[in-house]
């Protein structure tokens, strides 16, 4: 042996051997699996080009109060020319109160977004625990539950909606309330069909056998599993949503004194901007709307082929 080689002490470790941690192995399975989310995500266009669209308008909801103030969204203290044409003072021109067409609709998208995302969580919270105890306890509970469900998918939404939103009074809060009462049972179904797939796996037969309760299967074993599926509906509930608010506002629901983009339809249509052909007010909150629902949508997809690789087969 020459003197140029060297020789491992007693008992160190070879480089390279199956004792020494490596980079992979020191990374936590969840960080690893939130990057091969993120890294699936990027490789999916339509996905990143929905998320981009949703971060466009949150980012303008966000920073809307820091350069629009209440005097610029009160009838009674704006003073700009009514209904006129874009121009370079007014991008999207004014309304039939003077107020700037571009401030109310970046304005709107703060309420809007609100009542969708609210309404979305109420909605996605109170489903999915009918649909994990229905699924979960079965029998009685879980038939009376679903027959419950089927009542009021039998019920149509949009009257239902219409009726909640009038015995409650107008405004957002009342209308929140009417969305999550009419949309729940379709995320019930769902999250109760996941339910009863997970409950026949063997680790949730080990978790029974080694004394665990009814509350700790659900909420250990069942939620962690049907998480994924809930958040898919959650991103494509927000859209149902937002349509939601936008429909019952433009009916006269809202209140008057919010600015929302269904609001905005709905003074347009009822302010004499159809008589006067006044496009610029009518079309950006439709296509705000759209371009809204059109990104929960895309990103909703996105995700669902992200955590379930086999749609990519049913296509």
């Amino acid at each position: 042996m020459s003197a140029a080689q060297t020789v491992p002490a007693p008992g160190a470790p070879a480089p390279g051997a199956a004792g020494e941690p490596s980079a992979a192995a020191s990374v936590p399975p969840r960080l690893a699996g939130a990057r091969r989310f993120v890294r699936a995500f990027l490789h999916r266009p339509s996905g990143v080009a929905g998320l981009s669209i949703l971060l466009l308008f949150v980012v303008l909801a966000l920073v809307a109060p820091a350069f629009i103030g209440p005097d610029q969204l009160d009838v009674t203290k704006v003073n700009g020319p009514l209904l006129t044409a874009p121009s370079g003072s007014y991008p999207l021109g004014t309304d039939q109160a003077g107020r700037s067409v571009l401030l109310l609709l970046i304005w709107g998208s703060r309420e809007s977004l609100q009542i969708g995302v609210i309404a979305t969580v109420l909605t996605v919270v109170f489903g999915s625990a009918v649909g994990i105890v229905a699924g979960h306890y079965g029998g009685l509970v879980g038939r009376a539950l679903m027959h419950v469900t089927d009542w009021f998918i039998a019920l149509p939404s949009l009257p239902l909606a219409i009726s909640l939103a009038a015995v409650l009074g107008q405004g957002s809060t009342s209308i929140t309330i009417a969305i999550a009462v009419t949309s729940w049972t379709a995320t019930a179904r769902l999250v109760r069909a996941q339910t009863l797939a997970v409950e026949a796996r063997p680790f949730v037969e080990r978790a029974r056998a080694l004394g665990a309760g009814n509350g700790q299967i659900m909420l250990r074993q069942v939620l962690p599993n049907v998480m994924p599926l809930i958040l898919v509906s959650s991103t494509l509930t927000v859209a149902s949503a937002l349509l939601s608010e936008a429909t019952l506002t433009f009916l006269g629901l809202g209140s008057p004194t919010d600015v929302t983009w269904g609001q905005m339809i709905h003074d347009a249509f009822f302010g004499g901007a159809f008589t006067a052909d006044a496009w610029w007010y009518l079309l950006p909150p439709g296509l705000a709307i759209l371009a809204v629902v059109l990104g929960f949508t895309l990103t909703g997809r996105a995700v669902e082929h992200v955590l379930d690789p086999r749609m990519e087969n049913k296509r």
